[in-house]
Protein backbone atom coordinates (compact mmCIF):
# COMPACT_ATOMS: atom_id res chain seq x y z
CA UNK A 1 0.00 0.00 0.00
CA UNK A 2 1.17 3.46 -0.88
CA UNK A 3 2.52 5.36 1.96
CA UNK A 4 3.22 9.13 3.28
CA UNK A 5 6.67 8.61 1.97
CA UNK A 6 5.88 7.66 -1.42
CA UNK A 7 3.68 11.08 -1.27
CA UNK A 8 6.00 14.12 -2.66
CA UNK A 9 7.22 15.91 -5.42
CA UNK A 10 4.62 17.04 -8.36
CA UNK A 11 1.10 16.51 -8.25
CA UNK A 12 -0.51 17.03 -11.35
CA UNK A 13 -3.71 17.64 -11.27
CA UNK A 14 -5.29 15.35 -14.13
CA UNK A 15 -8.61 17.25 -16.62
CA UNK A 16 -10.88 14.51 -17.94
CA UNK A 17 -9.92 14.20 -21.11
CA UNK A 18 -13.16 14.43 -23.14
CA UNK A 19 -14.80 13.47 -26.59
CA UNK A 20 -15.16 16.57 -29.16
CA UNK A 21 -19.31 15.79 -28.28
CA UNK A 22 -18.70 15.89 -24.86
CA UNK A 23 -20.37 19.89 -24.56
CA UNK A 24 -23.61 18.09 -26.01
CA UNK A 25 -26.16 17.41 -23.20
CA UNK A 26 -27.21 14.56 -25.03
CA UNK A 27 -23.99 12.84 -24.56
CA UNK A 28 -23.02 9.95 -22.70
CA UNK A 29 -19.51 8.61 -23.17
CA UNK A 30 -17.67 11.67 -23.30
CA UNK A 31 -14.11 10.24 -21.82
CA UNK A 32 -11.67 10.42 -24.89
CA UNK A 33 -9.42 7.25 -23.80
CA UNK A 34 -6.26 8.21 -26.97
CA UNK A 35 -6.33 11.71 -25.80
CA UNK A 36 -6.23 10.50 -22.19
CA UNK A 37 -3.94 7.60 -22.82
CA UNK A 38 -1.40 10.07 -24.71
CA UNK A 39 -1.84 12.99 -21.91
CA UNK A 40 -1.69 11.25 -19.26
CA UNK A 41 1.91 9.44 -20.28
CA UNK A 42 3.24 12.28 -21.57
CA UNK A 43 2.86 13.57 -18.01
CA UNK A 44 4.29 10.99 -16.54
CA UNK A 45 7.25 10.75 -18.68
CA UNK A 46 8.23 14.44 -18.60
CA UNK A 47 8.64 13.45 -15.20
CA UNK A 48 5.66 14.38 -12.43
CA UNK A 49 5.31 12.51 -9.02
CA UNK A 50 1.84 11.97 -8.57
CA UNK A 51 -0.82 12.10 -10.59
CA UNK A 52 -4.75 13.16 -9.39
CA UNK A 53 -8.08 12.96 -11.18
CA UNK A 54 -11.58 14.13 -10.88
CA UNK A 55 -11.19 16.61 -8.40
CA UNK A 56 -12.59 20.37 -9.15
CA UNK A 57 -10.67 21.29 -12.42
CA UNK A 58 -10.92 17.11 -13.15
CA UNK A 59 -14.98 18.00 -13.10
CA UNK A 60 -15.95 14.99 -10.74
CA UNK A 61 -19.39 16.82 -10.98
CA UNK A 62 -20.15 16.87 -14.90
CA UNK A 63 -19.16 12.94 -15.27
CA UNK A 64 -21.89 10.12 -15.37
CA UNK A 65 -21.01 7.17 -13.04
CA UNK A 66 -20.06 4.87 -16.51
CA UNK A 67 -17.42 7.72 -17.71
CA UNK A 68 -16.33 7.73 -13.89
CA UNK A 69 -15.54 3.72 -14.59
CA UNK A 70 -14.05 4.41 -17.68
CA UNK A 71 -12.16 7.61 -16.89
CA UNK A 72 -10.98 5.28 -13.45
CA UNK A 73 -10.13 1.99 -15.62
CA UNK A 74 -7.92 3.96 -17.87
CA UNK A 75 -6.20 6.61 -15.57
CA UNK A 76 -5.15 2.65 -13.79
CA UNK A 77 -3.88 0.78 -16.87
CA UNK A 78 -1.67 3.80 -17.76
CA UNK A 79 0.18 4.88 -14.73
CA UNK A 80 0.19 0.93 -14.40
CA UNK A 81 2.08 1.73 -11.05
CA UNK A 82 4.76 3.81 -12.03
CA UNK A 83 4.25 7.06 -10.15
CA UNK A 84 0.94 7.33 -7.07
CA UNK A 85 -2.05 7.85 -8.41
CA UNK A 86 -5.18 9.05 -6.56
CA UNK A 87 -8.29 8.88 -8.49
CA UNK A 88 -10.77 11.58 -7.49
CA UNK A 89 -13.99 10.40 -5.82
CA UNK A 90 -15.56 13.29 -4.55
CA UNK A 91 -19.53 13.46 -5.17
CA UNK A 92 -22.63 15.19 -3.73
CA UNK A 93 -23.29 12.73 -0.80
CA UNK A 94 -22.01 9.82 0.58
CA UNK A 95 -23.69 6.78 -0.99
CA UNK A 96 -22.27 7.82 -4.49
CA UNK A 97 -18.75 8.35 -3.41
CA UNK A 98 -18.86 5.11 -1.64
CA UNK A 99 -19.53 3.51 -5.55
CA UNK A 100 -16.95 5.22 -6.83
CA UNK A 101 -14.55 4.19 -4.33
CA UNK A 102 -16.09 0.36 -5.08
CA UNK A 103 -14.98 0.44 -8.64
CA UNK A 104 -11.44 1.84 -8.06
CA UNK A 105 -11.15 -0.85 -5.61
CA UNK A 106 -12.59 -3.37 -7.87
CA UNK A 107 -10.18 -2.14 -10.93
CA UNK A 108 -7.11 -2.59 -9.11
CA UNK A 109 -6.44 0.73 -8.19
CA UNK A 110 -4.11 2.11 -5.53
CA UNK A 111 -5.35 5.32 -4.09
CA UNK A 112 -8.42 7.74 -4.12
CA UNK A 113 -8.90 11.29 -3.36
CA UNK A 114 -11.76 11.84 -1.12
CA UNK A 115 -13.49 15.17 -0.26
CA UNK A 116 -16.38 15.65 1.87
CA UNK A 117 -19.94 15.39 -0.20
CA UNK A 118 -20.48 19.11 -0.89
CA UNK A 119 -24.63 19.51 -1.85
CA UNK A 120 -25.17 20.90 1.71
CA UNK A 121 -22.68 21.80 4.05
CA UNK A 122 -21.59 18.95 6.11
CA UNK A 123 -20.77 19.19 9.89
CA UNK A 124 -17.14 18.41 10.99
CA UNK A 125 -18.48 15.27 13.07
CA UNK A 126 -19.75 13.72 9.73
CA UNK A 127 -16.81 14.94 7.37
CA UNK A 128 -14.78 13.04 10.01
CA UNK A 129 -16.92 9.85 10.32
CA UNK A 130 -16.60 10.02 6.37
CA UNK A 131 -12.80 9.18 6.71
CA UNK A 132 -13.21 6.92 9.01
CA UNK A 133 -15.59 5.04 7.73
CA UNK A 134 -14.31 4.47 4.26
CA UNK A 135 -10.39 4.10 5.92
CA UNK A 136 -11.72 0.87 7.45
CA UNK A 137 -14.28 -0.44 4.65
CA UNK A 138 -10.98 -0.26 2.64
CA UNK A 139 -7.95 -0.83 4.27
CA UNK A 140 -5.67 -1.87 1.11
CA UNK A 141 -6.75 1.61 -0.86
CA UNK A 142 -4.56 4.65 0.55
CA UNK A 143 -6.53 7.65 1.31
CA UNK A 144 -5.59 10.94 0.27
CA UNK A 145 -7.92 13.59 1.99
CA UNK A 146 -9.24 16.68 -0.41
CA UNK A 147 -9.59 19.73 1.48
CA UNK A 148 -11.45 22.39 -0.03
CA UNK A 149 -13.46 24.93 2.49
CA UNK A 150 -14.21 26.95 -0.61
CA UNK A 151 -16.28 24.34 -2.55
CA UNK A 152 -17.12 21.67 0.31
CA UNK A 153 -17.90 24.07 2.61
CA UNK A 154 -16.46 22.63 5.89
CA UNK A 155 -12.61 23.34 7.05
CA UNK A 156 -11.21 20.23 8.98
CA UNK A 157 -9.15 21.89 11.63
CA UNK A 158 -5.53 20.77 13.01
CA UNK A 159 -7.16 19.11 16.21
CA UNK A 160 -9.11 16.31 13.86
CA UNK A 161 -5.84 15.14 12.66
CA UNK A 162 -5.27 13.78 16.14
CA UNK A 163 -7.99 11.01 15.14
CA UNK A 164 -6.94 10.71 11.32
CA UNK A 165 -3.83 9.83 12.08
CA UNK A 166 -4.77 6.54 13.73
CA UNK A 167 -5.43 5.41 10.41
CA UNK A 168 -2.19 4.37 8.51
CA UNK A 169 -4.44 3.94 4.94
CA UNK A 170 -5.15 7.78 5.48
CA UNK A 171 -1.51 8.91 3.72
CA UNK A 172 -1.86 12.37 2.19
CA UNK A 173 -3.98 15.29 1.90
CA UNK A 174 -4.40 18.06 -0.41
CA UNK A 175 -4.98 21.28 0.82
CA UNK A 176 -3.90 25.06 0.36
CA UNK A 177 -6.11 26.51 3.21
CA UNK A 178 -4.19 27.26 5.71
CA UNK A 179 -1.79 29.41 7.14
CA UNK A 180 2.17 29.27 7.63
CA UNK A 181 1.19 28.52 11.61
CA UNK A 182 -1.81 26.56 11.34
CA UNK A 183 0.45 24.62 8.99
CA UNK A 184 2.91 24.16 11.60
CA UNK A 185 0.98 23.03 13.80
CA UNK A 186 -0.71 20.52 11.40
CA UNK A 187 2.66 19.34 10.94
CA UNK A 188 3.38 18.33 14.54
CA UNK A 189 0.29 15.86 14.43
CA UNK A 190 1.06 14.41 11.18
CA UNK A 191 4.65 14.36 10.29
CA UNK A 192 5.51 10.82 8.70
CA UNK A 193 1.66 9.81 8.51
CA UNK A 194 -0.15 12.57 5.93
CA UNK A 195 2.25 14.05 3.78
CA UNK A 196 0.57 17.36 3.15
CA UNK A 197 0.35 18.52 -0.64
CA UNK A 198 0.11 22.47 -0.79
CA UNK A 199 -0.57 24.80 -3.46
CA UNK A 200 2.38 25.54 -6.14
CA UNK A 201 2.28 28.89 -4.80
CA UNK A 202 3.04 27.58 -1.31
CA UNK A 203 5.34 25.13 -1.78
CA UNK A 204 8.97 27.05 -1.65
CA UNK A 205 7.81 28.27 1.93
CA UNK A 206 5.89 25.60 2.88
CA UNK A 207 8.48 22.57 2.00
CA UNK A 208 10.50 23.78 4.76
CA UNK A 209 7.50 23.38 7.37
CA UNK A 210 7.11 20.07 6.35
CA UNK A 211 5.22 20.20 2.70
CA UNK A 212 6.94 17.19 0.77
CA UNK A 213 5.35 18.35 -2.58
CA UNK A 214 2.96 20.58 -4.28
CA UNK A 215 -0.37 20.00 -6.81
CA UNK A 216 -0.36 22.32 -10.14
CA UNK A 217 -3.58 22.62 -12.58
CA UNK A 218 -1.02 24.39 -14.62
CA UNK A 219 1.60 22.23 -15.24
CA UNK A 220 -1.01 20.72 -17.72
CA UNK A 221 -0.05 23.95 -19.93
CA UNK A 222 3.52 22.53 -19.94
CA UNK A 223 5.08 21.37 -17.02
CA UNK A 224 8.29 22.81 -16.85
CA UNK A 225 7.85 25.31 -14.87
CA UNK A 226 6.59 23.30 -11.75
CA UNK A 227 9.89 20.90 -12.37
CA UNK A 228 12.07 23.97 -12.21
CA UNK A 229 10.37 24.94 -8.63
CA UNK A 230 10.15 21.22 -7.68
CA UNK A 231 13.79 20.92 -8.29
CA UNK A 232 14.75 24.00 -6.69
CA UNK A 233 13.61 22.85 -3.74
CA UNK A 234 14.94 19.57 -3.63
CA UNK A 235 17.93 21.91 -4.09
CA UNK A 236 17.74 24.34 -1.05
CA UNK A 237 17.97 27.47 -3.88
CA UNK A 238 15.48 28.99 -2.13
CA UNK A 239 16.56 32.40 -4.34
CA UNK A 240 15.35 30.36 -7.27
CA UNK A 241 12.23 29.03 -5.76
CA UNK A 242 11.00 31.99 -5.21
CA UNK A 243 11.51 33.42 -7.83
CA UNK A 244 10.19 30.47 -9.78
CA UNK A 245 6.99 30.99 -8.01
CA UNK A 246 6.88 34.61 -9.07
CA UNK A 247 6.80 34.02 -12.33
CA UNK A 248 4.58 30.54 -12.49
CA UNK A 249 1.93 32.66 -10.52
CA UNK A 250 2.06 35.92 -12.71
CA UNK A 251 0.86 39.25 -11.88
CA UNK A 252 -1.41 40.01 -9.00
CA UNK A 253 -5.45 40.84 -10.12
CA UNK A 254 -7.46 42.90 -7.23
CA UNK A 255 -10.55 41.57 -9.27
CA UNK A 256 -11.52 38.07 -7.39
CA UNK A 257 -12.24 35.79 -10.56
CA UNK A 258 -15.54 33.49 -11.04
CA UNK A 259 -14.94 30.51 -9.27
CA UNK A 260 -16.68 28.52 -11.53
CA UNK A 261 -14.59 29.84 -14.41
CA UNK A 262 -11.55 29.74 -12.67
CA UNK A 263 -11.53 26.30 -12.38
CA UNK A 264 -13.38 25.19 -15.98
CA UNK A 265 -11.39 27.82 -17.67
CA UNK A 266 -7.74 25.91 -17.45
CA UNK A 267 -8.95 23.48 -19.43
CA UNK A 268 -9.69 25.77 -22.00
CA UNK A 269 -6.61 27.35 -21.60
CA UNK A 270 -4.70 23.66 -21.73
CA UNK A 271 -6.06 22.74 -25.34
CA UNK A 272 -4.80 26.17 -26.43
CA UNK A 273 -1.34 25.53 -25.12
CA UNK A 274 -0.95 22.20 -26.96
CA UNK A 275 1.31 20.25 -24.24
CA UNK A 276 -1.99 17.70 -24.37
CA UNK A 277 -6.02 17.71 -25.73
CA UNK A 278 -7.88 17.58 -22.76
CA UNK A 279 -11.04 18.53 -25.31
CA UNK A 280 -13.97 20.54 -24.70
CA UNK A 281 -15.44 21.37 -21.21
CA UNK A 282 -18.87 19.57 -20.72
CA UNK A 283 -22.12 20.99 -19.86
CA UNK A 284 -22.98 23.15 -18.33
CA UNK A 285 -20.13 24.87 -18.92
CA UNK A 286 -21.13 25.34 -22.98
CA UNK A 287 -21.66 29.42 -23.29
CA UNK A 288 -18.47 30.73 -22.34
CA UNK A 289 -18.08 34.29 -22.23
CA UNK A 290 -15.51 36.44 -24.67
CA UNK A 291 -13.50 38.00 -21.98
CA UNK A 292 -12.76 33.70 -20.27
CA UNK A 293 -11.67 33.23 -23.85
CA UNK A 294 -9.67 36.73 -24.23
CA UNK A 295 -8.30 35.78 -20.54
CA UNK A 296 -7.04 32.26 -21.45
CA UNK A 297 -5.51 33.52 -25.11
CA UNK A 298 -2.95 35.94 -22.39
CA UNK A 299 -3.02 33.43 -20.51
CA UNK A 300 -1.14 30.71 -22.62
CA UNK A 301 0.99 33.28 -24.64
CA UNK A 302 2.39 34.15 -20.81
CA UNK A 303 2.76 30.47 -20.04
CA UNK A 304 5.07 29.68 -23.44
CA UNK A 305 7.17 32.33 -22.39
CA UNK A 306 7.77 30.61 -19.32
CA UNK A 307 8.37 27.12 -20.37
CA UNK A 308 10.79 28.51 -22.83
CA UNK A 309 12.54 29.71 -19.89
CA UNK A 310 12.53 26.64 -17.93
CA UNK A 311 12.44 23.37 -20.68
CA UNK A 312 15.71 21.99 -19.78
CA UNK A 313 17.85 22.41 -22.89
CA UNK A 314 18.88 19.22 -24.57
CA UNK A 315 21.62 18.56 -26.64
Amino acid sequence: MLTAKDVSGLMAMMPAFATDDAADIRATQTVDVTRLREGLDRMIRDGANIIATTGSFGECHTLLMDEFRTLAAECIAVVDKRVPLFVGVTSPHSREALEKIKIVDQLGGAGVLLGVPYYFPSSLENAIRLYKDIAEMFPRLAIMIYHNPALHHVRIPVEAFTELVKYPNIVAMKDSHRDSMEFMRLQKVVAGKISTIVHQSQFFQYAELGAPGFWSIDAWLGPWPQFALRDAVARGDREAAAAITLDIMGPVTVVKPNLSWRETAAKIAIRMSGYVDPGPLRPPFVEIPDDVMDKQRKRVARWKTLCDKYRPVTV
